[in-house]
């Protein structure tokens, strides 16, 4: 089969590799009929180069169509159309039982000293080959995949393997009261959707913030009101900006969605870039012992968010020594949740909304198409911000 490999950093290649087939009887093999290009791609073509290996296979937001299923797999048949969660889960242990399927016990990454393994996403977690392929060999397929009607396109269900139940975690670990405000630093994927659930889950209010025209563009043609960080001099002006629309206090809520990938801290970025240079069993070394991220959006959050309020964080975080400002934590008495969505424990809320009426607006959520035969400039053009892409899908 086709599939997009790593082969370095910013070195994605699509290559022909073996097909997948059942190794064990919990088993399924999905034909893929589309899968996403996500941000957390771009950590693996950029920052987290150390922990991958050349001939990774990559992608976790895949949708498709079983065509094999194992003796454990008793729900699901050949032909049945599947939305299959980056996360790798049995759905039995105490910690999917408690709703942390990122947690899972059968198949935490002990080694790593890892949560559950998710596909295509280092040896972290578990070097598991990815989705962006004609086909995946999905563990755990008796509690993972997510069944959904014939009849729409891949558009209406795909995001239910990542970009839904992250941006819907993001909203619910925000604690946003009914009528309240929400912030959401970064406007990619993630936060362009996690204002859309805000704004149609209670939210009076929501802020978005971000420097990229087209992200800004589509958000406040959703009813956001968004700030250009291009029009600030620094972040100090960009919170009292804000603030002046909060009575002076601040958004009940701020979801950090950037992550380790934020402007500013020319330092963190070198150090970033520093690990990612050298082979890769020192780099791996000092990523794991001494890498630090870039706070910019964190810091943005811990001063933005009011006092007695809420951060949530789902962009993705890798460092290992950074400095936190934990005095105006405890003096804000600031609350912080986090962590990879629990993608099984939103998925039943979620599903009501992927109707015809389309209040999330997933039917026109992705900016690009492109054939999996053009992953590699799609790659580049998600990276750079090129075209207005926002959202990437792959048709193998």
């Amino acid at each position: 089969m086709r599939a997009v490999t790593w082969q370095g950093k910013r070195d994605v290649r699509v290559e022909t590799v073996p097909d997948p087939g059942i190794q064990e009887p919990t088993d399924a093999v999905v034909r893929i009929t589309s899968s996403g290009l996500c941000g957390s791609d771009l950590h693996l073509y950029e920052v987290l180069t150390p922990f991958m290996t050349p001939g990774d296979i990559l992608g976790h937001e895949p949708i498709g169509v079983v065509e094999e299923v194992g003796a454990g797999v008793p729900d699901l048949q050949a032909g049945d159309r599947v939305v299959v969660p980056f996360q790798i889960a049995c759905g039995n242990c105490w910690l999917c039982l408690t709703g942390l399927p990122t947690q899972c016990e059968t198949t935490q990454v002990t080694g790593e000293g890892m949560g559950a393994a998710l596909f295509g996403y280092t040896r972290l977690y578990g070097a598991v080959p990815g989705a962006q392929a004609e086909y995946l060999r999905v563990p755990q397929a008796q509690y993972g995949p997510i069944k959904i009607p014939d009849g729409p396109a891949d558009d209406r269900f795909v995001y239910l393997s990542d970009v839904l139940p992250t941006a819907w975690q993001a909203v619910r670990y925000a604690e946003v009261p009914e009528g309240g405000s929400v912030a959401v630093l970064g406007l990619g994927p993630i936060g362009d959707m996690a204002c859309r659930v805000a704004r149609v889950t209670g939210a009076e209010r929501v802020f978005g913030v971000d420097l990229v025209p087209e992200r800004l563009r589509r958000a406040r043609e959703r009813g956001v009101e968004t700030f250009d960080l291009r029009s600030f001099d620094d972040e100090k002006e960009l919170v009292a900006a804000i603030r002046d629309r909060t009575d002076g206090r601040g958004p009940d809520a701020v979801i950090d969605a950037v992550g380790t990938e934020a402007h500013g801290s020319a330092a963190a970025r070198l150090a970033q870039q520093a690990s990612a240079m050298l082979p890769r069993r020192l780099g791996a070394a000092l990523a794991e012992r001494f890498s630090v991220d870039r706070l910019a959006a964190l810091h943005t959050a811990i001063d933005l968010v009011r006092r007695g309020g809420t951060i949530s964080l789902s962009g993705v975080y890798g460092g290992m020594a950074d400095p936190i400002p934990l005095l105006t934590l405890f003096d804000k008495q600031i609350q912080i949740r986090m962590g990879q969505a629990n993608v099984r424990r939103w998925t039943d809320d979620i599903l009501p909304y992927l109707t015809d009426e389309d209040p999330l607006g997933v039917d026109d959520f992705a900016t690009h198409r492109v054939p999996l035969s053009e992953a590699p400039h799609a790659y580049e053009m998600f990276q750079q911000k090129q075209d207005g892409a926002v959202k990437v899908l792959m048709k193998p």
